[in-house]
């Protein structure tokens, strides 16, 4: 599947320590877009005689930036462990890039002629980077890279109205707590498809997705991150479909 998703964001952020910094909505303080418009590209692989079993992967990119004048002042922690506040008044530009991996395991544990339920495994796996530059009564350039790796559980129900519409739907959420780190995932999709030919067809899509990344150092694998990020996205999804 290959396809267009246009859709609405909220991001809140926070860079330093659990009660040091200032946590921030990133579309009204610092400027960004609160849409974004990017392709989305999915596909699976059915690999047994049964069609009982298969294999899932997406891909998805998320490129933001802003620039305001800030009204508050916000602190953030640099990477020797400092805070330093921005005050207000200060010119900041900022970006927020976000790629989104998933891959899934499927076991279809009800099949019939209609219908195919199926229970779900896999995980998110996500770098982020994030940046902010300040100038004014302080010159600030901090940059935070880090990879959120997130296991999800999750149920899919396809149905079919017709030999040619189908309904396809899905949910995964997860939630996660070790040491200094807490991350929570929650992904929904449903879908209608029309599929006119033998090996293509189109489909119209409801997606979101709320991921929480909170962590403090190094406790989880592939964490090397101070702060707190929250990142919510809902849209439409317009796309292509090739199968065989």
């Amino acid at each position: 599947d290959v396809g267009y998703l246009i859709s609405g964001l909220n991001t809140d952020l926070e860079l330093g320590a659990k009660g040091l910094g200032v946590k921030v909505d990133v579309e009204e303080a610092l400027g960004m877009d609160t849409t974004n418009s990017v392709f989305k590209f999915k596909g699976f692989w059915r690999f047994t005689d049964n069609l009982k079993h298969k294999f899932g992967f997406e891909y998805s990119a998320y490129r933001r930036d802003g620039n305001r004048t800030i009204l508050e002042d916000f602190t953030i922690e640099d990477d020797q462990g400092n805070q330093i506040t921005i005050p207000a008044g200060s010119q900041v530009s900022s970006y927020f890039d976000l790629d989104i991996y998933k891959f899934s395991y499927n076991y279809s544990f009800f099949q019939d002629d209609r219908m195919d339920l199926a229970f779900s495994i896999g995980a998110y796996v996500m770098p982020i980077e994030i940046g902010l530059n300040a100038t004014g009564l302080v010159n600030v350039d901090e940059t935070a890279r880090f990879t959120a790796p997130l296991p999800t559980l999750g149920l899919r129900m396809d149905f079919a109205i017709t030999p040619k519409w189908f309904i396809r739907s899905g949910l995964q959420a997860f939630y996660l707590e070790i040491d200094n780190f807490a991350g929570s995932i929650l992904a929904a999709n449903v879908a209608i498809e029309y599929l006119p030919w033998k090996h293509f067809g189109f489909g119209l899509g409801f997606d979101s997705l709320s991921v929480h990344v909170e962590a403090d150092g190094k406790d989880y694998p592939a964490i090397d991150f101070k702060g707190e990020v929250d990142f919510d996205y809902r849209g439409l999804l317009l796309y292509s479909k090739l199968y065989f």
